[in-house]
Order: structure tokens, then sequence, then C-alpha cells
């Protein structure tokens, strides 16, 4: 029998399909590469800085010139950019529709010099150090007021459409706007808040930390769970044990713990499933710039996470008519699965 299961944060509906379900090591084969076509020369390698943007940041023990090898970790901006940070917001309406220009920040973020694809490839370490290149990137673009929020967020696999250059690589943009899914979050936070005067993200922790039927691993500080009402199979979210709205406020050990705990799911993810491709997502506290109106209680009432979403499904009209998801896999079986990959 299907089940319609809500998510208890912002009230989503999700469909677990549990007729349609496959065993969770039937996903392994439904991963696609990309097309069939031999790759170039790696603009995000070592020896290839001429093929980007002059850097906006870089890790470099060696003190070498910006622009030149010697380089552990660079960020450029998108040749692309989805948003330009020249310019003014010019908010504006034309009858009821409001406008702003295009105004805000797109960088790629080069997570090693070597030509790896996964991050589950990449050393604790390393991991440890694009953390740290995350929350520096944040704190330094909370400095332009025309920005209200920045997302971190990493695109692997052709499917989940991080092109045809196999590099680890994930990227920021800033944006003028807090995004409709934090939104979300933030005022379902606030409101479990309001009634009950706890973190709701705080009780979900506790509660799966007991219960264990979704829990995937429990280490340095940090969960690993598959949601209760998970959008697709092997679903993911990481969160930290101790409370805290804002990742910036991640403290060294505190990094070193969450880069332990990307690795073993990363790992997981791609020895459990076959090396899936995936998106993940950073959701934390929008700058808190003091304002009239300002929400004083997102301190205590909203909690940082990471939303990590193999793609092994598609998302069709049903979904998109309707905001409901189908997952065809349950939460619980995926959870055991998971925790049973040997890494």
């Amino acid at each position: 029998m299907p089940e319609l299961r809500k998510d208890p944060i912002i009230g989503r509906w999700v469909i677990i399909a549990t007729e349609r379900s496959r065993r969770p090591d039937q996903f392994s084969g439904l991963t696609q590469a990309a097309p069939a076509t031999e790759e170039k020369s790696c603009p995000f390698c070592e020896g290839a800085e001429s093929q980007t943007p002059p850097e906006i940041y870089a890790l470099r023990p060696r003190q070498t010139p910006a622009n030149t090898p010697g380089w552990e970790l660079r960020v450029v901006p998108s040749i692309a950019p989805f948003l330009k940070i020249e310019g003014e917001l010019d908010r504006r309406g034309k009858g009821l529709y409001d406008m702003m220009n295009g105004i805000g920040a797109h960088e790629i973020i080069i997570e090693t010099n070597q030509h790896i694809a996964n991050m589950a490839d990449l050393s604790e370490e390393q991991i440890s150090k694009v953390i740290t290149c995350y929350i520096d990137r944040i704190v330094d673009l909370e400095k332009d007021t025309r920005f209200k929020y920045v997302l971190v967020f990493k695109n692997y696999g052709w499917i989940a459409g991080a092109g045809r250059i196999k590099h680890s690589r994930s990227q920021l943009i800033a944006t003028p706007v807090n995004p409709k899914r934090v939104k979300e979050e933030l005022i379902g936070a606030r409101h479990y808040y309001d009634y009950h005067e706890r973190c709701i993200f705080c009780d979900l922790i506790k509660q799966e930390m007991e219960s264990k039927d979704r829990l995937i691993i429990d280490v340095d500080g940090f969960i690993a769970i598959s949601p209760f009402a998970s959008r697709f199979p092997f679903e993911v979210w990481i969160l930290p044990k101790k409370h805290s709205c804002d990742f910036t406020h991640l403290d060294m050990p505190s990094r070193m713990g969450l880069a332990s705990i990307m690795k073993a799911v990363f790992s997981k993810l791609k020895k459990g499933l076959n090396d899936p491709p995936y998106n993940y997502v950073f959701h934390s506290a929008p700058f808190k710039r003091q304002k009239v109106g300002y929400w004083k209680s997102i301190d205590y009432d909203y909690h940082w996470h990471i939303e990590i979403m193999p793609r092994l499904t598609r998302v069709a009209g049903f979904e998109w008519g309707t905001g409901f998801y189908i997952c065809p896999l349950p939460p619980e079986d995926a959870a055991k699965f998971l925790k049973e990959v040997q890494i």
C-alpha cells in the first residue's frame, strides 16, 4: 500500500510508492553516463589557469602568484553567470509585476588541483579545505549589502547538470532575495518554535537518533539520515547535532568532523549505487542584518543542514502539477542499505 508522508518542516507531501519500489541494490544500474565524447583538456587542473577567469580566492601553501600553478583550491567567476555582480538592483514595478536587475555573484569552487571527479575520492583534509572556502566566500559576500543569501551547491554527473568535464567542483550563487525553498523552511521552523519553543531540526535529530530507523551515520558531532518524507530514493540529510542556524559559525574542529561525514556519505553512495549522479545544497540562515522587522528568533528556530539528492528517478507531470514528489523506495530501506555499505 502506498503511503503519503508529510514533511514536518515545510508541510510538503510525498508519496512513498511502495508498489513501484525496487530493492535498494536495483538502483545501482540506473545511472547514465555523459554522451560518449572524448574529454578535452581540463580547464580546472593545475597548469591550466589561463583557461579560467582570474581567481577570486585560492589556497596557495607556497605563496605562489595568483593564476599560476602551486594552488590546492581555487575560486573563479563562472564564465556563464546566472547573475552578474556589476550594477545596481533598481527595484521597480511594472503594473502588478515586480522586477529588478539580475545582480548577484556566481562562483566556481575548484576543489582540488588533481583531475578527480567525485568528492568521495578527496581526502578528509581536502574536503575540510573546501568547507573553509565555502565559509570564507560567504563571509566575504555578506559584506555586499545588495545580497541577502548565498547558496552553495554541487552538481555531480551528467544528469545532475555537471557537464562533460570530470573535475570535482561546486558552485555558489549570491542572490538579492531569499530563495523560496529556504523561505519555506524558515517559515516552518519559526511556526514550530512559536508553538513549542524548540528548534524543529533539533527535535528531528533527537527522534532520529532514538529510533535509528533512518539513521545512516552518527559521528563527530554530525548525523546523516534518510529524511522521513524523502523526495528521492537515497536522499540524505547531514545535520550538526549542536544547534546553529548559520553554517559560517562552524569552528575548525567541526569542519573536520563535517568533512569526515561528507566523505563517508559520498563514499557509501559511490560504492553502493555504482557512482550515481547527485546534487547537494547547503541550507543556512540568510544574512542577518538589523533592520525594522528583523527576525529576532532565527538564531534559535533555524538549523543549517546539507541536502544530498541522488538523481535516480525523474520528476514528471504529476510532480510538476501538484508539488508532490513520488519516491519509490521507503527511506527506512535506503538508510539500512547505506548503513551496511562497507567503505
